[in-house]
């Protein structure tokens, strides 16, 4: 009996020391790093979120762009960073499900950085520009069949080259994949014809294909975008293959105390169940999800595996 009651005083000893560790975070503004261009889902998720958690915590959340080399210099800032919460990276998982399989060496060890919270997951869109003249998605791939489609991307790496891969891969579409610096830019190359086509962030896309200045062929999330409903599946379509989904994560250097890690996860969850933000989201088109620890490390590798195999058959390379 004696054991087990300082088992249990151990025990609660623990679990308080938690909240107690964590009573003074943050004291100071917080740094959110986002690996890629100003304008894009990740910053405009990251300043949304960053605003909530600004107001719920005291102090101020600042958000960074440090973009390149496919997400990968900002995710290294943010693993040689101090250990103590003021810095967190906003990514989508293409930094550390499909990088470490198109490059040769990585700047950081994926262990060097921990999950605090898959937040959110959108498919992407399948958009050409009028002047294909492409109403379907079969339409589009009869065309590149037989002639070269120029495709923009928002960098090497990025899932809208991963998604053209594919798309030459399982349907024999002839691709000049161009990347730009960020989802934005990219946006705009298949607005003004710079490009023909891209498979790119519905966040990006959609305001053009509602303007007219875009084509929408297919969407490939699991279900059809409420906000498109007459758009398709790449799935009904006729390309299962080009399923896909982009994960948005926040990550921290791994060896964050775990009670400043639960105090960032509980803000985060609570600016997720924001009223203002879940329409925010939802117009964007993104999927709330909110999966910490172990199911968000799951989810994760499961899509690094996955990328791996589309790597080596689409002989994707860094341009």
């Amino acid at each position: 009996m004696r054991h087990l009651v300082h088992a249990v005083l151990t025990a609660a000893a623990v679990f308080m020391a938690g909240p107690v560790a964590a009573q003074g975070f943050p004291e100071k503004p917080v740094r959110i790093i986002v690996n890629f261009p100003p304008g894009g889902p990740s910053d405009i998720l990251a300043r949304s979120l960053g605003e909530k958690m600004s107001a719920a915590l005291k102090q101020p959340f600042v958000v960074e762009a440090r973009g390149g080399a496919g997400g990968n210099i900002g995710a290294e800032a943010v693993a040689r960073s101090p250990a103590d919460g003021y810095t967190v990276l906003f990514s989508i998982d293409t930094t550390f499900t499909v990088n470490p399989n198109l490059y040769k060496s990585m700047p950081f060890k994926l262990a060097e950085l921990k999950p605090l919270m898959l937040m959110a997951s959108s498919g992407l869109l399948v958009g050409v520009n009028p002047s294909v003249g492409a109403t379907s998605l079969a339409d589009f791939i009869a065309t590149g069949r037989r002639e070269t489609i120029t495709f923009s991307s928002g960098s090497n790496g990025s899932p809208g080259h991963v998604a053209a891969s594919i798309l030459q891969d399982t349907a024999g579409v002839k691709v000049n994949h161009i990347p730009y610096k960020g989802n934005t830019p990219a946006v705009m190359a298949v607005v003004t014809g710079e490009v023909q086509a891209g498979i790119l962030a519905t966040t990006g896309l959609l305001p053009q294909v509602q303007a007219g200045k875009v084509k929408a062929l297919a969407v490939t999330s699991r279900k059809r975008s409420p906000l498109m409903p007459e758009v398709p599946t790449t799935a009904e379509a006729g390309v299962p293959a080009l399923e896909f989904e982009v994960m948005f994560v926040a990550l921290v250097p791994a060896a964050t105390p775990e009670p400043v890690v639960a105090t960032l996860q509980k803000a985060l969850a609570d600016a997720l169940a924001a009223p203002d933000v879940r329409d925010r989201l939802q117009k964007l088109d993104m999927v709330i999800e909110g999966e910490t620890g172990a199911a968000a490390e799951a989810r994760l590798a499961k899509a690094r595996e996955r990328y791996a195999a589309t790597i080596k058959a689409t002989g994707m390379k860094i341009d």
